[in-house]
């Protein structure tokens, strides 16, 4: 995700969050909302504001599920995050979720990565059709 402009990542971060916001809407499941704002801090981690964002994002879903030990890990990650990006130590691929180490570098896994490859070919469409023929 690193070669990407700034602009698609907005691009591509939005669409995902658009996920997360639809799967909430058609009252999907905890675990659907979360393989969306997994997916989302993927592509938003290289970028302070969004990954921000997504761990925001991720500590109110874990309010919402009264998921404690998840909301205190998404407070640790917020306070960290900071420091992170100053250091330059953010790790490619990481979730975001308190299950996984913060400085893990991952692959994401199948379903989080398709996700991702979706919305990265949605964001590259519309580019394309708003182009000047």
């Amino acid at each position: 995700m690193h070669s990407i402009t700034p602009q698609e990542r907005r691009a591509i971060y939005a669409r995902l969050l658009q996920g997360f916001a639809d799967a909430r809407s058609a009252a999907q499941d905890a675990d659907a909302r979360w393989t969306w704002l997994m997916a989302a801090h993927v592509v938003g981690q290289h970028s302070p504001s969004l990954h921000l964002d997504s761990h925001r994002r991720m500590l109110g879903l874990a309010r919402e599920t009264r998921d404690w030990p998840e909301a205190a890990g998404q407070l640790l990650r917020l306070l960290l995050l900071p420091l992170g990006h100053l250091l330059d130590r953010i790790p490619l691929g990481n979730l975001g979720r308190s299950t996984v180490g913060i400085t893990e570098p991952m692959t994401p896994p199948e379903p989080i990565q398709l996700l991702i490859d979706i919305a990265t070919l949605e964001a590259q469409l519309e580019r394309l059709q708003h182009q000047p023929a």
